[in-house]
């Protein structure tokens, strides 16, 4: 049976957990970030991996920062077969990476050499892809740049968000990684270099790409919403105030208006004009300092007094 350490983090690593106890592998232990303060009130809350392993009476381990460490030299001592990884959050110090005999690997959310680093399901939505999918790669010391073991292809619709394609990417790891494990203990699987030049990057999101710029097109701004959609969330302002927009539609329409107008104030909630004489419907919002709801009910509302013409965003859009 192939002794396995595990390093995951966030909801996308558990269903990959999962997998590899179905799968009849030794997980000797399971490495995650340590628990972090949540929501309003800052309870300090476990990640998902971490609660998942407690349940399966896994050991856990949770370094603050890998390189040096104590808990280092715990996990190489344990002499794993493997360490797999699906979206820890840290990257491995090279005596880690040369540890176990069979190498380390992980699970990325995107198809390398594109959209490497922490964001990729983001960024894929954003910049309008049709597809995406998982690789299953050797680690190297440098970001996701190890060579490749398989990969699978994962279709991106128009109606995905970052939540849907989340969970279609993170089931879509787990099988991967079911059929790859073998292979690997077999050491018949593939081992293909990435072309480096031909690499793309999806860093963190920062706050500046939050920030709705309505002088865009509209299948732009539509794919930035879903995009950043459930979490972080896209942004406009409103009379000086933030407020979320989290869900739009895109609409049949034209105009001669400047971007960020309100064209109309519909039973479904406000159109708002884009910057190539299109408009995008907006029916999920979020105003400012306000919990998130339907726009039609805003329009019924805190919003009854939105005022066609009116513009939103920078007012030197």
């Amino acid at each position: 049976m192939m002794k396995v350490i595990f390093m995951g983090t966030p909801d996308f690593s558990v269903p990959i957990l999962e997998q590899l106890i179905e799968d009849k592998m030794d997980v000797i232990a399971v490495v995650t970030q340590p628990d972090r303060p949540s929501g309003r009130k800052k309870i300090l809350t476990p990640p998902p991996v971490k609660v998942e392993a407690l349940s399966r009476n896994i050991p856990v381990i949770q370094p603050e920062k890998l390189k040096g460490s104590e808990e280092l030299q715990r996990i190489i001592s344990l002499e794993p077969d493997i360490i797999v990884t699906a979206a820890f959050g840290q990257l491995l110090p090279p005596e880690l990476l040369t540890a176990p005999k069979l190498g380390c690997i992980n699970v990325h959310a995107s198809l390398l050499p594109e959209l490497r680093g922490g964001a990729p399901i983001h960024h894929a939505i954003m910049q309008g892809k049709k597809e995406t999918g998982i690789t299953i790669m050797y680690m190297a010391e440098k970001l996701d740049a190890g060579d490749i073991i398989s990969q699978v292809k994962v279709e991106i619709t128009e109606q995905d968000d970052v939540a849907t394609l989340h969970d279609k990417l993170s089931k879509a790891g787990a099988d991967l990684l079911s059929r790859t494990l073998p292979l690997i203990a077999e050491q018949s699987a593939e081992r293909i270099e990435q072309n480096h030049e031909e690499a793309t990057f999806a860093w963190n999101i920062k706050r500046e790409e939050e920030q709705i710029d309505w002088s865009r097109s509209q299948t732009e701004i539509y794919n930035q919403i879903r995009g950043l959609y459930p979490w972080p969330v896209a942004y406009t302002l409103y009379r000086d105030k933030t407020m979320k927009i989290l869900k739009a539609e895109k609409i049949e329409i034209k105009h001669d208006e400047d971007p960020g107008v309100i064209l109309d104030k519909t039973s479904n909630g406000p159109i708002i004009s884009t910057g190539d004489g299109a408009a995008l419907l907006i029916t999920e919002l979020q105003p400012f300092g306000k919990k998130k709801m339907r726009a039609a009910d805003f329009l019924r509302g805190a919003g009854s007094d939105m005022e066609i013409g009116e513009r939103v965003g920078k007012q030197n859009e």
